[in-house]
């Protein structure tokens, strides 16, 4: 899996003019389903995301969790993510797991965040979106959870 983080002051996302899900501070979570991922992909990345110490603590430095900070998310499933662009100019999408896989995985990701307290808004899986991101910072990081498989030295 593959989360493209941004911490916000405010996020929406609206399904055919009707907005489905909308946040106040936290996180936008962009996330990705590889065809190779599976649930203990998404179990790192929740954990990953809502401890991340990514939030201002009174000096001013990036040192508080979105939990600590009791923000919210805003996941958007998002397959593009997953776009090869390597050969030719037009991506392949070849990488992302089809719906059927990647729709379950991406709910599961939603009901491990919410295990951890925090509130959680959503997009509609496989819509079109328009989702209205007030980046704050900016603060943009970007996850993936075949890190979890990597030696600490790296």
């Amino acid at each position: 899996m593959k989360a493209v983080i941004q911490r916000v002051s405010q996020a929406s996302v609206e399904v055919e003019g009707k907005i489905v899900g909308e946040i106040g501070p936290g996180l936008v979570v962009l996330l990705g389903v590889a065809g190779d991922d599976e649930e203990a992909d998404a179990d790192y990345l929740a954990e990953k995301i809502a401890n991340l110490r990514i939030f201002d603590d009174a000096e001013g430095k990036m040192n508080l969790s979105l939990m600590e900070r009791q923000g919210e998310i805003l996941a958007i499933s998002q397959f593009t993510l997953y776009a090869n662009t390597r050969k030719g100019r037009r991506p392949s999408f070849i990488n992302a797991a089809l719906p059927e896989k990647a729709q379950p995985l991406y709910e599961y990701f939603i009901k491990k965040v919410e295990e951890f307290g925090v509130k959680t808004a959503r997009g509609v899986f496989g819509a079109m979106m328009l989702v209205k991101i007030f980046n704050d910072g900016p603060v943009t990081i970007i996850l993936e959870s075949k890190d979890r498989l990597k030696p600490r030295n790296e």
